[in-house]
């Protein structure tokens, strides 16, 4: 979708003011459990003045990514419950373990598994100190994670895995996000058309969800870098159709997720019924506009916009880690 399509989508604005608060303090307090997953190893609701032996010694980590992750989480939470939907959380960011491990948390899922590390301070206690330190888990979404089938941090491989998932499974959404940096490897570039092999009839949906968040572990990233237009078209050429949900307050960032997700949805539900009404497995093609054909655009061929992949750029990894949220 083209930025200007875009902001119209989100000024929808789905959200009731109850339900927006609500999304809104679930997702602060998964923030909270990742910097107290990164930084601290006592005093885990700081009713203590901070000391420098509460700090870690050694952080590991990555807080760019964290805030991205259980944003996505918690708005697919939101259409799982709404919809009664199937949906895995699969994360490729590295060391974005925090954004993850905190909405398994604070949904109740890590103390089902792992009763010492209950929801009190006690348990919080024991849930920041074993973050990434020795002896103990470590900072990606681990095989120790409840539910977990992807590790993510390998970088490269989060697509892929997404897309075995989704093989007939024909219920099944498969919500992956994937990092700005992991973006660039070479495993990744490649896996963007898995697209290709996925039959709406018996096959679940790939929903791929790209953080541009800027940065990879040491430089910019060039996905997030390049104009709108040129994101776009890249996309559409693999064969997807990409929406664009990005800005920097909160709430109105949740209003666009909502409605953007909302879309997706409704769109994935749309091109599955008509494959399986009519038991014609076709590739969902991107429809021009009537100012495209006017232009004589005609002459270029369509990309095809699978919606078993609608693209996601900038608003937030591997779990399937679930509670509430149905996610396997």
């Amino acid at each position: 979708m083209s930025k200007q399509g875009s902001s119209q989508l989100s000024s929808q604005n789905p959200l009731k003011s109850e339900e927006l608060n609500l999304i809104d303090a679930w997702w602060n307090a998964c923030n909270y459990l990742s910097v107290g997953m990164i930084y601290l190893k006592d005093n885990p609701l700081l009713k203590e003045p901070l000391k420098p032996e509460d700090v870690k010694h050694r952080l590991l980590g990555h807080w760019g990514a964290s805030p991205a992750l259980s944003f996505v989480w918690a708005h697919l939470n939101r259409v799982i419950k709404r919809d009664d939907l199937d949906v895995i959380f699969m994360a490729g960011p590295g060391h974005g373990a925090p954004g993850v491990l905190g909405p398994a948390y604070l949904e109740g899922t890590y103390s089902e598994i792992y009763p010492d590390k209950s929801e009190d301070q006690e348990g919080m206690q024991k849930f920041f100190k074993q973050f990434s330190f020795p002896g103990h888990i470590g900072s990606h979404v681990t095989p120790e994670t409840p539910g977990s089938i992807h590790e993510g941090g390998e970088l490269g491989y989060s697509l892929s895995h997404a897309y075995g998932a989704a093989l007939d499974n024909p219920d099944l959404i498969v919500a992956c996000v994937v990092g700005d940096g992991e973006a660039e490897t070479g495993p990744l570039a490649t896996a963007w058309h898995s697209n290709k092999f996925i039959n709406p009839i018996r096959d679940g949906t790939v929903l791929p969800i790209l953080n541009l968040n800027g940065y990879k572990i040491a430089n910019p990233a060039i996905l997030a870098r390049i104009s709108h237009e040129e994101l776009e078209a890249l996309f559409v050429g693999y064969g997807y159709k990409p929406y664009f949900v990005e800005g920097s307050e909160p709430r109105e960032m949740h209003q666009k997720m909502a409605a953007t997700l909302d879309a997706v949805v409704g769109e994935i539900r749309a091109i599955q019924k008509k494959a399986r009404d009519s038991g014609k497995a076709e590739r969902p093609q991107a429809v021009r506009s009537a100012e495209q054909a006017a232009r004589g655009a005609g002459r270029v061929a369509a990309a095809g916009a699978q919606v078993q992949a609608g693209e996601i750029g900038g608003a937030t990894s591997n779990v399937q880690a679930c509670g509430n949220s149905n996610t396997g």
